[in-house]
């Protein structure tokens, strides 16, 4: 009788076929049969009850994999027009892995919400799991038809529509009836009403006219219509807002209106949603200590579950922000007025009072629903140059009573913090200052002072109260969960360190204080922006869940978000949690709330996400503007990102990224390593590889796009000459013959 296999041998099977992972199949690879297939069957049980195996229709697969064949939704395109999928049958825990789609030239055009059947295979990449091939469409997600944001030209036939994406060059056909008085040149938000035309282009509407692109307004504008975001209220939300009355429950809420609370905020915020003060703690047993109060706007009592205000809060997931503009969560009379902590006025507040020892450390806490009256409403600017010693008419009253006690807590917070060891991560943030009529004034890198680490640490250790009391009292909550990278992620991370003379621990446990150590390795060189960039981009995105897997990056067992309900939907999930474990009122977390829990979680990230992207794409917009009249002119900068497509360079000056295509690398092929993210000539050798300095010349600035082409003039001091790109001819094996992909002149 044929030997059983072992249960790796097993194991290893299912991992290296999982096309080919039925009872049938591995039977027939270790020549099982007769009687021996019932001990198969047996072991394949034991191995799929112990988690190690999962069994979907007939065939078995390694947990946590997806189907070989599977049903996918597809993205819009990205940045570099890269198409990826979203499979909707994942099962597993953690992220959901993404699909690159690989398009053959008989496919069907795909658009972002179209979903199909497509056939796996598993990759090793930074940015995918899985390459995806078509097998058939099944139809566009929900049946809603595509639609398109670009610009219209008028042609004989009707007109056509080229769109903003970065990564699109199909345009879309308007027939003459379905213009809706666009004109040349302007802005439009058009439907598919159709197949392809005669012509092979989709047939579209045009449905609104926005104007002119390249009007200051356009830009945000654009980045709000491309990416779906909700800008408009409808009439009952505003009527539910506008009917709300200022809340003054001094019997039902504790009275903090003594408390010295204060607002910090940017010098342009739009609202005000939490409040500090720390004073010294009296009680003996606690030399050296402190109290600090962290008070936060109480949205629950306006946003109530199941109103009209709730399902658009819910809906957007949080506010938006844009250079020129905000498109906030909830309407203004709210955002702007009733739940914003403006000084001198009374405010309900869900608050937590902190008890703190003399290195920082926690000690016990409570909360409270109170009643809240702000002394004074403060900048960044405003608040560090009071403290350095230059405090204004406003400011003065506060400096002894207020904010040297904020600071003396603050640098407690610090060797707590120390000892905790989070990430920390230093990369500049780019400000864009506009004119009066909106167009691009300057662009510079935002100051960070203490008084911004000063509430961001309140702020973190309030949110680490309000996961603690929801878990001991057992209440649903959503964590902001944060995984530690993929391995992955951390081998090409160790690539660059290496690349660049520094060293990532390996081989152990990782924790932050690994990364923190080779950040502090980078520290003062050319790169340590590089180095952070690249830290950064291993590391995997934080999202909301009602599971507790912790925040990595932060290095904490229990963490939510507490203390920005107006622009954000989970903090108010989260206080409607607090409201209902402390039995504060019918306006807590509802039976409905509980149970769509896991929906609301994916609904707010992806919206989270949604966001990012929009603020992203505008920023990019807002820097190609910036930098159109200088077409020509050379920049400094450094290799941020490899690509088979080509190389981006991050400009020193702007923080801007632009793309030198590979076709300008040089007159011979170059070969993509994407683990070790270069580029190697495949006649020279030359290696070209992340954090390499180089001088660029711009070529073309997009505002529509947000794109910059550069063409690469040195690379380490080397003078390189802009190539074309090289055409591989059909020739004899292991050999290859170019020829010019531009047209002679």
């Amino acid at each position: 009788m044929k030997t059983l296999p072992s249960r790796q041998a097993i194991l290893d099977f299912i991992s290296e076929n999982p096309q080919k992972a039925t009872k049938r199949d591995i039977a027939r690879a270790f020549g099982i049969k007769g009687a021996a297939r019932i001990d198969l069957k047996a072991i394949l049980k034991e191995l799929t009850a112990e988690g190690l195996i999962e069994r979907q229709s007939r065939r078995f697969r390694e947990p946590g994999e997806l189907p070989p064949v599977t049903v996918a939704q597809a993205d819009a395109p990205d940045a570099s027009g890269d198409i990826f999928l979203s499979p909707q049958e994942w099962e597993g825990d953690g992220t959901v892995p993404r699909l690159l789609y690989l398009a053959k030239s008989s496919d069907p055009a795909i658009g972002a919400g179209d979903r199909m059947l497509v056939r796996l295979t598993k990759v090793k990449a930074d940015d995918h799991a899985y390459e995806a091939r078509l097998i058939r469409r099944i139809g566009t997600s929900r049946g809603e038809p595509r639609r398109v944001l670009g610009i219209y030209r008028k042609s004989a036939e009707g007109g056509r529509i080229t769109p903003i994406d970065k990564g699109s060059d199909r345009e879309w056909r308007v027939p003459p009836g379905a213009v809706q008085g666009a004109k040349d040149g302007e802005l439009v938000e058009a439907e598919q009403t159709g197949p392809k035309s005669r012509l092979g282009l989709p047939v579209a509407h045009v449905l609104e006219v926005l104007g002119d692109p390249m009007a200051a307004k356009s830009i945000s504008l654009m980045a709000i219509h491309e990416h779906g975001i909700p800008d408009s209220f409808p009439p009952d939300v505003l009527a539910e807002a506008d009917a709300a009355q200022p809340i003054d429950e001094t019997e039902a809420r504790e009275d903090l209106r003594d408390v010295p609370l204060i607002t910090i905020d940017p010098v342009d915020a739009r609202d005000r949603d939490d409040a500090v003060c720390a004073i010294l703690d009296d009680d003996p047993a606690n030399p050296g200590g402190y109290v600090l109060w962290v008070a936060i706007a109480d949205v629950a009592a306006y946003v109530t579950p199941g109103s009209a205000l709730d399902h658009e809060a819910r809906k957007r997931g949080n506010s938006t922000y844009f250079p020129d503009r905000v498109v906030p969560m909830l309407p203004d009379h709210l955002s702007g007025d009733l739940c914003s902590l403006h000084s001198e006025v009374p405010r309900p507040c869900v608050a937590v009072r902190m008890v703190l020892d003399a290195e920082g450390h926690k000690l016990s806490h409570r909360f409270t629903r109170g009643l809240m009256q702000s002394r004074a409403s403060l900048s960044y600017q405003q608040a560090q140059a009071a403290i350095d010693g230059q405090p204004d008419e406003i400011t003065a009253p506060l400096v002894e009573s207020v904010l040297k006690p904020l600071w003396d807590t603050y640098r407690a917070l610090l060797i707590a913090r120390a000892k905790r060891e989070p990430l920390e991560l230093d990369l500049p943030e780019r400000r864009i200052e506009l004119t009066d009529d909106g167009a691009v004034r300057s662009v510079a890198f935002r100051e960070r002072f203490d008084a911004h680490r000063l509430i961001e640490e309140c702020m973190v250790l309030a949110n680490v109260a309000a996961a603690e009391t929801l878990v001991e009292k057992r209440t649903p909550l959503l964590f902001r969960v944060h995984e530690e990278p993929t391995i992955g992620k951390l081998e090409a991370l160790r690539e660059v360190a290496k690349a660049a003379g520094l060293v990532l621990a390996k081989g152990q446990v990782l924790h932050t204080r690994h990364l923190n150590s080779l950040l502090i390795q980078a520290a003062g060189r050319d790169d340590a922006e590089l180095i952070n960039m690249s830290t950064l981009r291993a590391m995997t995105q934080a999202y909301y869940s009602p599971e507790n897997v912790g925040h990595f990056g932060l290095a904490l067992q229990k963490y939510a978000h507490f203390t920005s309900p107006i622009r954000r939907y989970s903090d108010l999930i989260v206080h409607r949690a607090l409201i209902r474990a402390h039995s504060w009122g019918k306006d807590g977390l509802s039976v409905e709330d509980t149970e769509r829990l896991d929906q609301t979680a994916v609904s707010i990230s992806e919206a989270e996400r949604r966001s990012m992207a929009a603020e992203r794409d505008t920023v990019d917009r807002y820097l190609a503007a910036y930098l159109a009249d200088r077409v020509g002119a050379d920049f400094t900068g450094r290799i941020s990102g490899i690509a088979r497509f080509g190389v981006f360079v991050k400009l020193d000056e702007t923080g801007a990224d632009g793309l030198v295509p590979i076709r300008s690398l040089g007159q011979e092929y170059f070969r993509h390593d994407a683990e070790a993210n270069t580029l190697t000539g495949q006649d020279s050798g030359s290696v070209i590889a992340l954090g390499q300095r180089v001088l660029v010349r711009l070529a073309e600035a997009e505002p529509i796009t947000g794109s910059l082409l550069l063409d690469l003039l040195e690379i380490e001091g080397e003078s390189r000459k802009p190539g074309r790109r090289p055409v591989r001819r059909k020739g004899g094996r292991g050999k290859s013959k170019y020829k010019s992909a531009r047209k002679r002149k």
